[in-house]
């Protein structure tokens, strides 16, 4: 195999002004299981000739030996020892693994240590499906180690936040399959296991799965003509990401059940009125900048702080008023064994409005 590639390198070689240029032949030529250090182990060849695939420094090392005294000994070629050594010394490059490519979903990272992440089912209203969920907890998780980023944002379209789940998904859905596949479970629990805060910025439709996916944020932004609701009852069903609970710990049992048991949607400037979100907005532009604005506020905090923060109210809609206030007061003492307990409260004492966290 060796002479084979050396053969046709040399036949490649006798055509170009100089050696140097067989270095693209080889980066074009080998391939990425030849780059890396894989153990050595034989390979079955024809007559009964194994070859050995070793590391990337020995193997080219062995095609520059070959091609080198089969350059020395070939007529007419203009010879440059210096500039024909330098070709092979340095070890091929490694290729780096691409980043993620989504189909449904567009993330990027923003400044001041926000993540963005953008439902993109534009024909579908974002309905979600399965792959659409998959992508989205692979962004939030991504964005969740990113130590860069200090809160996520979750938006739509102008039109549509997320109309729903795909009923054309769930349609033929049996009990045993749902049942025995737990359908829809990572749904339920996504953005929870998510350490950042994160943000739903929501206009246009918020229905079904989509409202649920809303109110698993930590805040939710919205604008006055955003359209909320769980329909799930038109379609025989109930809500089954969590809308049934999470909705009525929100806005009260008797709005819940109006909600739920009608059908009927409600507006984004209800939402603000019943307590649901947190911001009311005139346009989307609006929403979505006042989304960043604040996630970039949250992240511009003590990391560890923030997470604790997050943490202990989470837990106020787990557990009764007395055990949530022993968390709390656990945790509070624990911060005083970080470094930015200290750098906040000396920055107090001296004044400082802006303090430099360690997020330690």
């Amino acid at each position: 195999m060796v002479m084979v590639m050396a053969a046709f390198w040399l036949s490649t070689a006798l055509n170009m002004n100089s050696a140097k240029s067989l270095r693209p032949i080889i980066s074009k030529l080998i391939s990425p299981p030849l780059i890396t250090k894989a153990t050595q182990r034989p390979i079955p060849r024809p007559h009964g000739h194994p070859t050995i695939i070793t590391s990337t420094p020995s193997f080219a090392r062995s095609i520059k030996s070959s091609a080198m005294s089969q350059l020395s000994s070939a007529p007419n070629l203009s010879k440059e020892p210096t500039t024909t050594e330098s070709a092979f010394d340095d070890e091929l490059p490694i290729p780096s693994a691409p980043k993620p490519e989504y189909k449904y979903i567009l993330s990027a990272d923003q400044k001041k240590g926000v993540g963005l992440i953008t439902l993109n089912r534009p024909k579908q209203l974002n309905a979600l499906n399965s792959q659409l969920i998959t992508e989205l907890d692979e962004a939030l998780h991504d964005f969740d180690r990113d130590s860069n980023i200090g809160a996520i944002v979750i938006t739509g379209s102008d039109r549509a936040f997320a109309a729903g789940a795909d009923i054309g998904e769930m349609s033929e859905l049996t009990f045993g399959k749902a049942f025995s596949t737990d359908f829809i479970e990572m749904w339920s629990y996504q953005t929870s296991q998510i350490k950042k805060p994160i943000i739903a910025a929501v206009n246009g439709f918020a229905l079904g799965g989509g409202c649920e996916l809303a109110m698993m944020a930590d805040i939710i932004y919205c604008n006055s003509s955003a359209t909320f609701g769980q329909p799930e009852i038109n379609l025989g069903t109930i809500p089954g990401a969590g809308g049934s609970q999470r909705l009525t710990r929100a806005i009260g049992k008797s709005k819940a059940m109006e909600v739920i048991l009608t059908g009927k949607s409600f507006s984004g400037k209800e939402a603000g009125e019943w307590g649901l979100a947190a911001q009311v907005f005139e346009t989307p532009e609006q929403c979505l900048d006042g989304a960043l604005r604040t996630a970039e506020i949250i992240a511009s905090k003590s990391r560890i702080a923030v997470k604790a923060a997050k943490e202990v109210v989470n837990k106020s809609q787990d557990l009764g008023i007395r055990e949530g206030v022993e968390f709390e007061r656990r945790v509070f003492h624990g911060l005083f064994g970080s470094k930015d307990q200290k750098i906040g409260m000396k920055a107090f004492v001296d004044k400082n409005k802006n303090p430099v966290w360690s997020n330690e």
